[in-house]
């Protein structure tokens, strides 16, 4: 083909980045007859800036895998074997539809059916649509997803009223910047060029972390926090701004509630006493509490990290709280932003139908293992006897890996997984489903860490006999006999009933638009302060310090340190016998269970790795490079250890999450990993875990 022709069958495509990540980067695909041959992040766009993450870049690789799944399989093989047989697309949904049906007319009824997913795609259509209306249809039971976010989200809620904070495009105007919990550069890098901004205007970094990550080494400073310890630290840091009169009296007084109660519970946290809690020195305290509170505008970026333990939730509510005692909404560059998803008004109703639905339990996803293993799934009700998974690697991420496995190795559990690979969770399917990438069908997208809505277009038809989500949903739906035009609405009829014309937020925002322009910003001033005048969507209308429905809950209604269960002082004899704290934070080059797969990127991981202090590794016998074994009471882990300086004493960091069958052991973090629940919003507590290392045998 000469240069002309294949100019002439070069186009580019306009789509999104659909991975579980802040940034959701407007992304231009470059397809040369049929066929993807570049991704690259647009430009034009004021967040993405023209460049994507170490692990998007490699989406095209990832869509043309040699061992992608691209037709529908059968097990042939024992449940974990990952042995299967090809089928068409009418005899996988025939038998499905049969199994499906035969258990939604027995004596358990639709309620023994479980969904499964989460953020494999965070697109609106292929995540929580079609998908949703069919389980509803069915009578299911409900899964409360919430292993990411849920306690820190309502966290602010108690506190500002939403998951609604400040705007990183603001960033550039602060002298403050704290990097709390959260490794930027490979958690949400189209942040840090903001960051970069405020910096050359003169702002000092801080980051708050146990770890010194790559992000941290990027700082002006590292305040290395014992896990679990932030609402002590800012808690300390509120003594300090009233203990020297630092507090912003006006807008306290305008636009907050319980301020009294406030001052009289931080008097608990002079930064002496909160120095034996963080492990972090009382000067380096008075210093933060003191430069926070003359900062003309400081910017807190905090993550999902610091809220994975016991008491995360207070956590994140104690941390909103400092904005509103030192003004700093007022400003540009000022508030604290964890999430920016709350502004975006798409109607979830419309899009998933739980009208449909009739009264059925709810199954919270990080007690898969429970639900799997106990006679009535943990919370009453049949015995799940169908998984149906997607979007989601549970095999990999879910905790306490060993119980849910157990559950998966049942042979009397049917198991759908729709997938781009054979997983570890695949590995346990009965039913194998090809579903697309994002190069090949429709999705609109909302943002948790900036306000723009982005549509994704498909580049390329499907390759094999690969799906869209909500696709083999309508067919299952047909299939098994739900005969209800909420199944028959088309992707781009979804897409027009996500976008709500009446909300205020979206005026302007149509599927018109976005197929001209590719993105659109939520229709919001600029700059965007969303509470300089107060204006909470609280029930008082205030940032609440005291929060009377936390009360209500019989939960302490004023900011709290709570520690974590697995706090060292507060299980001595746990502790004991196992003294460190287990950290087990994405790997920069994957995320969460996605991409690992990717060759280049599981070379770069190398492998399973765990960071140790130098004077917890001679107290052990632990040299550089030494195959170790990570374990506790719920099971081990081999990983190979490195030995720096760039950690707190009494922490170990496994960067994660590997899938199982790509380790020496099959095994990974979550094998050590709880299924308890947060104080708010029944979140995981993956890092609320001791354990102890020792070298291998």
């Amino acid at each position: 083909m000469s240069a002309a022709d294949s100019a002439m069958n070069t186009r580019v495509v306009r789509g999104a980045c659909p991975h579980d990540c802040p940034d959701t980067c407007a992304m231009l695909v470059t397809v040369e007859s049929g066929r993807a041959v570049r991704v690259a992040g647009d430009p034009d766009h004021p967040v993405t800036r023209g460049f994507l993450c170490t692990k998007v870049n490699r989406y095209v690789e990832r869509t043309y895998h040699r061992e992608r799944v691209l037709h529908p399989m059968r097990r042939v093989g024992p449940k974990g074997a990952g042995q299967f047989e090809r089928v068409s697309w009418d005899e996988a949904l025939g038998e499905i539809a049969e199994r499906l049906n035969g258990i939604r007319h027995s004596d358990d009824g639709p309620q023994a059916i479980l969904p499964y997913s989460y953020a494999g795609t965070m697109g609106m259509l292929q995540g929580s649509s079609i998908d949703r209306r069919f389980f509803h249809l069915l009578g299911a039971s409900q899964l409360d997803r919430t292993i990411c976010s849920m306690a820190g989200t309502v966290g602010m809620r108690m506190t500002v009223g939403a998951n609604v904070g400040a705007d990183p495009e603001g960033l550039p105007k602060s002298d403050l910047v704290l990097l709390w919990g959260t490794n930027t550069l490979t958690a949400n890098p189209h942040l840090w060029p903001f960051v970069l901004q405020a910096r050359e205007r003169g702002a000092t970094v801080i980051a708050i972390d146990p770890i010194r990550t790559r992000t941290a080494a990027q700082c002006d400073e590292w305040i290395g926090i014992r896990p679990g310890t932030d609402a002590a630290l800012a808690l300390g840091m509120m003594h300090v701004l009233f203990e020297r009169g630092l507090e912003d009296a006006d807008y306290i007084a305008r636009h907050t509630l319980g301020i009294e109660q406030l001052r009289t519970r931080v008097r608990e946290y002079p930064p002496e006493h909160v120095s034996r809690i963080t492990g972090i020195p009382a000067e380096t305290i008075v210093s933060l509490g003191e430069r926070y509170a003359r900062a003309r505008a400081a910017f807190i970026r905090v993550n999902y990290g610091l809220q994975r333990h016991g008491g995360g939730g207070m956590a994140v509510r104690t941390i909103a709280c400092l904005p509103a005692l030192t003004g700093h909404w007022r400003r540009e560059g000022g508030g604290v932003q964890l999430s920016s998803s709350a502004n975006f008004p798409f109607d979830k109703r419309a899009l998933e139908r739980p009208d449909l639905s009739p009264p059925v339990r709810t199954i919270n996803m990080i007690r898969l293992g429970e639900a799997l293993t106990t006679r009535d799934a943990g919370v009453g009700g049949p015995p799940v006897r169908a998984l149906v998974v997607y979007n989601s690697n549970p095999a990999s991420v879910a905790p306490d890996r060993n119980t849910v496995l157990r559950g998966l190795a049942r042979d009397d559990l049917f198991t759908v997984v729709l997938e781009h690979f054979q997983t570890d969770t695949a590995d346990y399917a009965d039913y194998l489903l090809p579903a697309t990438t994002q190069l090949e069908h429709w999705d609109v997208h909302l943002a948790y860490g900036h306000h723009y809505v982005t549509l994704n277009q498909p580049s390329i038809a499907p390759l094999g006999e690969a799906l869209p989500n909500t696709e083999i949903f309508r067919r299952l739906g047909a299939a098994m006999g739900l005969d209800h035009p909420a199944l028959r609405d088309d992707d781009l009829t979804l897409i027009r009933q996500a976008l709500d014309p009446t909300a205020a937020k979206l005026a302007g925002v149509t599927l018109e638009a976005l197929l001209e322009r590719g993105w659109m910003r939520l229709n919001l001033p600029r700059p965007y302060l969303p509470y300089a005048e107060g204006g909470f969507p609280t029930p008082s209308g205030k940032c609440e310090l005291y929060s009377q429905r936390m009360a209500d809950m019989g939960l302490d209604p004023l900011p709290a340190f709570t520690p974590p269960y697995e706090f060292p002082e507060s299980v001595p004899a746990l502790a004991a016998r196992y003294p460190l704290t287990l950290v087990s934070s994405p790997a920069h080059q994957f995320l969460n269970s996605s991409f690992v797969n990717i060759e280049p990127l599981r070379r770069a991981a190398r492998e399973p790795e765990c960071l140790l202090h130098p004077a917890d590794a001679e107290r052990r016998g632990i040299s550089a490079g030494a195959r170790v074994v990570v374990h506790n009471d719920r099971g081990a882990f081999t990983a190979v250890a490195r030995v720096e300086d760039a950690i707190r004493p009494g922490v170990v960091w496994a960067p994660s999450v590997w899938w199982g069958k790509l380790t020496a052991d099959g095994a990974n973090a979550n094998q050590t990993t709880s299924q308890r629940e947060t104080d708010l919003g029944h979140g995981p507590v993956f890092y609320d875990n001791l354990v102890e290392v020792g070298l291998a045998d």
